[in-house]
């Protein structure tokens, strides 16, 4: 694999079996993104590119082809190794937020870092890197509160925050303004490309809005399990 390359897939496939039998989700995608990229999949529901996103960040197994994330095939990890790969690399903003109800914004924030031994080279890390994200998400005032008493897009800035405070290779979103109104989407668009410029992430998003996937420095069309430009 290239080394430039931060993802890529080939001849990707995705079949699940059903009552009238076998359903084909992907068919033979070959994909490339290089790092520092921004890449956006558009398709209308039930098109397949939210099993695609699963499947380059190593939820789900294919049927078929190959997957490399940061040139490690994933076929050959275990469920423990793309775990760790996933820890190191990765990091998710997803259209239903995905915050611990128990847990407040800043603990939400640095629940990921403290799960990881390398991210914490000094005492108080976890929280320093929590609190400088949540600041830069406009957030510093909402540390204490809980997803219950942050509105929908507080609840995605704490998302956002948190996936950004790991520093990850790559950031997978998966319709990221799915749940807000057209105002505060606009707002979290915006601080999604601020930050994923400053950070200098490989972006991939997942949308069905073509005015979002025009923001991004390449977009593809999924229909019916294949990807084209």
């Amino acid at each position: 694999m290239t080394a430039t390359y931060i993802l890529k897939t080939q001849a990707l496939a995705k079949v699940v079996h059903t009552q009238e039998g076998e359903l084909a989700i992907l068919k033979g995608i070959d994909l490339e993104i290089k790092a520092g990229e921004s890449v956006a999949i558009v398709g209308v529901s039930g098109s397949g590119k939210s099993t695609l996103l699963g499947l380059l960040a190593g939820l789900d197994d294919a049927s078929s082809g190959r997957i490399f994330l940061g040139g490690v095939e994933l076929a050959t990890l275990d469920e423990e190794g793309r775990a760790q790969l996933r820890a190191r690399m990765v990091g998710f903003v997803f259209q239903s937020f995905q915050l611990l109800p128990g847990l407040t914004a800043l603990e939400n924030v640095m629940l990921p870092l403290e799960l990881q031994k390398r991210a914490s080279p000094t005492k108080g890390y976890a929280r320093q890197q929590a609190e400088q994200y949540l600041a830069q998400v406009g957030l510093s005032h909402r540390l204490h509160h809980y997803p219950k008493q942050l509105s929908g897009g507080e609840q995605q800035r704490v998302a956002i925050a948190r996936a950004f405070a790991n520093q990850p290779a790559v950031l997978f979103a998966d319709e990221p303004t799915g749940n807000l109104d057209q105002k505060t989407g606009a707002q979290i668009i915006d601080l999604l490309f601020e930050l994923n410029q400053k950070n200098q992430t490989t972006l991939v998003l997942v949308t069905h809005d073509s005015k979002l996937a025009d923001r991004c420095q390449r977009h593809f069309v999924m229909e019916e399990g294949s990807l084209r430009c």
